[in-house]
């Protein structure tokens, strides 16, 4: 949402209120901090070993104060959080016109990814505007039902974010560690792949790179307990795979753009990497960026040990099969999403 931010607040004939719920409070300031932007709330609501219930309960009657106070004209939401879709609704219950940023992302499955994909629809159904990324996420709202009037194709805002983030002269600690190696960026968290799916993942990589030497892994683990717990368990003794904190946007960006390839189970890495010719591997049996999948910058690998072991060793060790994903064209926009977005905006309130 950043550069969006920074796009409204070039128009003087905008008031922009920005509010964050204060979930990973250390990774998004971090971001804050690098687009220079300083909310104008804070709900904090992150608690330990907080649920989704909890969640939703306090995004909801935190935004309900700060729509009371504000009575904006609208309310824009990124995504498939638990966060936009409580605020959604909080907008919804006040009668408040919602922008939905990253609209019409579908895998047509409730349980994955989870909760996200209900999110996602959810805040579908209480939008005003729908921002989609691609033309198959406008297809998927008109199938939906949406008035197509109200939807628009922009591109995704996380490619304007490259834009700002990403530097021809970065240096880093982390690429002089990997340097005479082929580095491979790893990121895991998702909720559904909690458990077995998380060992399967780890195990297959771990396996992979005994058998082929000239790889390093850095993985930026995130702050889950249980995500942790696996991740020492099964790369705590090996040399090649760096376990880290979760990196600010700066570094993060700046060490996928050198790195050789990306295993993810994350959403906005699957079109981040490829707008850096960057072949993703997607430990998912589902993803809602089919576009990627069909342009071919994302290959789908599963969860299963096997798959997931084979499907890596190939991009590693097929020089042509690496080619081909590194040098498809990003279906996910030129940069300019924030641009056609704002000015969309204003048009409505006008």
């Amino acid at each position: 949402m950043c550069p969006l931010i920074k796009e409204l607040r070039n128009d003087r004939d905008m008031k922009i209120k920005v509010c964050i719920t204060g979930q990973h409070k250390e990774m998004l300031t971090q971001v804050l901090d690098v687009f220079n932007i300083n909310p104008d709330y804070d709900l904090a609501i992150m608690r330990e070993n907080q649920s989704l219930f909890d969640i939703t309960e306090k995004v909801l009657t935190g935004m309900r104060d700060v729509l009371d106070k504000e009575k904006p004209d609208i309310v824009l939401v990124h995504g498939d959080t638990t966060t936009s879709f409580a605020s959604a609704l909080a907008s919804f219950y006040l009668k408040i016109p919602v922008g939905h940023i990253e609209a019409g992302l579908r895998t047509y499955d409730k349980w994955a990814p989870y909760p996200e994909e209900f999110n996602r629809q959810g805040v579908g159904a209480l939008a005003t505007l729908h921002f989609a990324p691609t033309d198959s996420a406008r297809e998927n709202l008109l199938r939906e039902g949406k008035n197509k009037d109200d939807i628009f194709v922009t591109g995704n805002t996380v490619i304007d974010a490259l834009k700002t983030t990403i530097q021809n002269d970065y240096h880093s600690e982390i690429i002089e560690w990997a340097a005479g190696s082929r580095l491979v960026l790893l990121t895991a968290h998702r909720r559904e792949n909690l458990g077995e799916p998380l060992h399967n993942m780890f195990s297959a990589i771990k396996n992979v790179i005994a058998s082929i030497e000239d790889v390093k892994i850095l993985y930026p683990v995130h702050k889950n307990p249980a995500v942790r717990d696996i991740a020492n368990e099964i790369f705590g003794d090996e040399p090649r795979v760096r376990l880290e904190e979760p990196m600010d946007v700066i570094d993060f960006h700046n060490v996928m753009s050198r790195s050789y390839m990306v295993l993810t189970d994350s959403g906005g890495i699957q079109e981040e990497a490829p707008a850096l010719g960057k072949p993703v591997l997607v430990m998912r049996d589902t993803t809602e960026r089919p576009e990627g999948v069909e342009a071919g910058t994302l290959r789908l690998v599963g969860t299963q040990k096997a798959s997931i072991e084979h499907e890596f060793k190939k991009l590693l060790q097929d020089n042509d099969v690496y080619a081909q994903m590194a040098n498809a064209v990003n279906p996910y926009g030129d940069g300019k999403a924030s641009t056609r977005i704002a000015r969309k905006i204003k048009e409505f309130l006008q």
